[in-house]
């Protein structure tokens, strides 16, 4: 055990690093399962971390901060996804235009009420509550993954449970599954599968609303273009995780744990800093790599 209590502290920060791509990766499986590809979950998660910590620094509650952050994040999702399904703009150029839009939107917003485009500290920012007790934190591993974690944390694992409960066990899971596998058979229920569509990319809203809020009420500030590609391996949890809710928890925390593994050893070790900081993107790549080689074999085994 470390000066910080935990056997682990890898691990330990590993399970908070990956709750963006937990939270942005389960709001993107529901748009995946409706057949649609949303690369625009980097964008939302951008407006989402802006907007919170502006306006739980503004208001001085957490709670409104990120209320505030999550409406407005799914507002950005209702117009991506009117622009994308009823104006039937090609949804990769509404996608990407969304995530540019977030980019430049925040740093001219930033500059207006800031008067700065660098990085914004708030001092005053409520702090977030965590889980802390200390016998249990003793314990090996158990302590590690479960406690000592902010309160984030614990909601990705609650909306998780409630995902993988909605996807299969609701009328509605069913017809979003079916919209993306069968658009025909749904249209055939008198259902209408672009509504499904939509109230897919509204709940990558509100899940990229709070993933964004993870980042900077973590940290106090708000950095330009906070997300760093965050987005984009949300996508690529949701397919290491075979499209499931809790596949996507295994694929998050090996992102996380990459991205922590780097944290640790830019101090620890003589690498030099620019591997290790394109540590978590090389993992990414690797591991896109070897989920194509799987799925190839996979599916040429079914042939056969």
């Amino acid at each position: 055990m470390n000066e910080s209590g935990y056997y682990f502290p890898v691990i330990h920060n590993a399970v908070g690093i990956m709750t963006p791509f937990l939270l942005a990766a389960i709001g993107g499986l529901f748009t995946e399962l409706t057949g649609m590809l949303n690369i625009a979950l980097e964008g939302l998660m951008l407006t989402g971390a802006f907007f919170s910590v502006i306006f739980a620094a503004s208001t001085g509650s957490l709670f409104l901060g990120v209320l505030f952050g999550i409406v407005i994040t799914m507002f950005v999702a209702l117009i991506f996804g009117l622009i994308s399904l009823y104006l039937k703009a090609d949804i990769f150029i509404s996608g990407l235009a969304t995530n540019l839009l977030a980019s430049g939107l925040t740093v001219v917003l930033a500059f207006k009420i800031f008067g700065n485009k660098g990085v914004i500290l708030f001092k005053n920012l409520p702090e977030l509550p965590s889980l802390n007790i200390p016998f249990l934190q003793k314990i090996p591993l158990f302590g590690d993954i479960f406690i000592g974690h902010n309160i984030f944390v614990y909601l990705s694992w609650l909306i998780v449970i409630i995902a993988a409960v909605v996807i299969y066990k609701t009328p509605f899971g069913m017809r979003l599954r079916g919209t993306g596998y069968n658009p025909q058979a749904i249209t055939a229920l008198g259902l209408k599968p672009r509504n499904y569509q939509l109230a897919a990319i509204l709940i990558s809203g509100f899940t990229c609303g709070i993933a964004g809020a993870v980042l900077t009420l973590n940290l106090g500030a708000f950095v330009p273009n906070i997300t760093s590609g965050r987005g984009w391996i949300a996508l690529v949890a949701i397919y290491l995780g075979n499209k499931n809710p809790f596949g996507i928890v295994i694929a998050s925390f090996v992102f996380g744990f990459s991205e922590s593994f780097s944290n640790y050893a830019q101090g620890a070790t003589k690498i030099p800093a620019d591997f290790i900081l394109a540590f978590p993107y090389i993992i990414t790549v690797i591991a896109m790599i070897g989920y194509s080689i799987w799925k190839y074999y996979k599916e040429n085994r079914k042939i056969s």
